[in-house]
């Protein structure tokens, strides 16, 4: 058992609920929580009906009552760390609270029943909110026209170097590659590829921004377009945008913005403004829709004029009153997605976008501001690479730590005995080390200042007691794993259990 009185650090539960290991702990023979009518169909043998897919290490079936299964998963949620108990600082993925009236009107039975072969006749309500969801997107960005279909970032990104292939295509060149600077998204250079093209890399420079001697001397003929984020991935926005959109343009390339930090600008700022053709927005990011574990998402993609004419079918279209689907778009380049991307998602983006109104601005002045007053807190305490201004999030590093063997891991796993999910680490791989941290603009200044209290602490028991750190997570349910053998087994067929360096408690 480790240590559980580690000073800042909650007391450990070592009840029997604390002990319990699955369901299959609870089950009794006899016990049931569910009164079924006879069988009326000939009774089955898994094992022999599933054959080799039959789950071989669970033997029999859970026999237990409906209180034992409800206590039991009400515990588990009890035991997550999630945006509704407390700050959830995950960089880049702009983890911000999703307000309940999102919920209300996805869940209503006209957006959540229809079906989606349904005649447009019978879905005009579902295919105006479509429309009216593009018409608020073209708003915010200057856009000429969104697609709805993408249904996640990287689907976006795909959409969008697609439809550049295409517009060069029908230039009579395609064009062999797609600048990306060192601090984008790691999707980014993967999409350009999946596009076929072959990525040039562009250094930053000392502030973390593009650097535009890189630019001018990578940007050749044969450059079909750049892909940056605004701001970058250490929360940096990039000041020289409108320079740097000009060069592009001057050599008849595109400019394709990640729009996964729109966070920081929303409201304030339109990209197509900044001279981009093409970006793509993280609906469930920006916002707000749940998105921990790697989904639901949506990805919508917004092109300038001489990108309209590539769009994935089918549009939405307005006659008068009646909203149709339209397909007749020769260019395009065909379906990103069956039917019209996560629909669920697009119905809470709206929610969100209607209920703040003209008051969207507030989003991305709140974010920036509490990103920004973090920075101030835990600057001293932590490394920061680059000194320009943060916008939306602030990247650190273990420099200082590990100085004395404490490398962001260790920081990560014991952030987690405060009650705090770890912030996004070792990612941008030009931070080594790095901690990046976004707050949103969900956070009061009473939840960051415990999170900074609980940094601030941690970084003292660095130099005082290296090896609570070490030996971190103390208060969590598992132990500390052994990272690289836990991913072994993880990915071994019909594997499931962690290999642990502490056990279960």
């Amino acid at each position: 058992m480790s240590d559980t009185s580690a000073p800042g650090a909650p007391a450990a539960r070592t009840d029997r609920r604390r002990r319990e290991g699955s369901l299959f702990d609870l089950s009794h023979p006899g016990r049931t929580g569910v009164a079924l009518p006879p069988l009326d169909v000939p009774a089955i043998d898994p094992p022999a009906l599933f054959g080799s897919a039959h789950r071989s290490e669970v033997a029999g079936e859970v026999e237990a009552s409906e209180v034992d299964v409800v206590r039991h998963f009400t515990r588990l949620s009890q035991l997550n760390f999630a945006i509704d108990t407390a700050l959830y600082p995950l960089g880049s993925c702009t983890m911000k609270h999703n307000p309940r009236i999102n919920e209300e009107v996805a869940r209503l039975a006209g957006f959540s029943d229809v079906h989606p072969y349904t005649a447009e006749h019978l879905v005009q309500g579902a295919l105006e909110l479509l429309w009216l969801l593009e018409e608020r997107l073209k708003t915010l960005t200057g856009f000429a026209r969104v697609t709805l279909q993408p249904s996640a970032g990287a689907n976006g990104e795909l959409a969008g170097t697609l439809m550049i292939r295409a517009a060069h295509v029908a230039r009579g060149n395609a064009r062999r590659h797609i600048l990306v600077p060192d601090s984008a998204h790691g999707t980014n250079p993967a999409s350009a590829h999946f596009a076929g093209y072959s990525v040039i890399e562009l250094a930053s420079n000392a502030r973390g921004t593009l650097d535009l001697a890189e630019l001018e001397a990578k940007l050749t003929d044969e450059v079909a377009a750049l892909m940056i984020t605004v701001p970058n991935t250490l929360g940096v926005f990039e000041e020289n945008i409108l320079k740097i959109t000009e060069m592009v343009h001057a050599k008849g390339a595109l400019v394709y913005l990640d729009g996964a930090n729109f966070n920081a600008f929303v409201g304030k700022v339109r990209p197509a403004d900044m001279g981009v053709d093409v970006m793509h927005m993280n609906l469930h990011k920006t916002f707000s829709t749940p998105h921990g574990g790697g989904g639901p998402g949506a990805g919508p993609v917004g092109v300038g004029p001489a990108l309209v004419p590539y769009l994935p079918t089918p549009t939405v279209e307005r006659d008068g009153e009646v909203f149709r689907l339209s397909y007749d778009r020769p260019g395009s380049i065909g379906r990103m997605r069956t039917f019209h991307g996560n629909f669920g998602v697009l119905v809470r983006a709206l929610t969100y976008i209607e209920s703040y109104g003209n008051t969207i601005p507030e989003v991305a002045e709140a974010a920036v501001l509490n990103a920004n007053y973090l920075r101030k807190r835990l600057e001293p305490f932590y490394h920061l690479k680059y000194d320009a201004p943060s916008y939306h999030e602030v990247v650190f590093s273990d420099r200082k730590q590990a100085a004395g063997g404490i490398h962001n891991i260790d920081i990560a796993k014991r952030l987690m005995d405060y009650g705090f999910h770890p912030p996004t680490m070792s990612f941008p791989l030009i931070v080594p080390g790095a901690l990046m941290i976004e707050p949103t603009e969900s956070e009061p200044k009473e939840e960051l200042d415990a999170f900074a209290d609980a940094m601030i602490a941690i970084a003292k028991e660095c130099q005082e007691t290296p090896e609570l750190v070490h030996g971190a997570p103390h208060t969590t349910p598992v132990g500390r794993l052994d990272d690289a053998s836990t991913a072994r087994e993880a990915s071994k067929p019909g594997s499931f259990a962690p290999v642990l360096r502490a056990p279960v408690r």
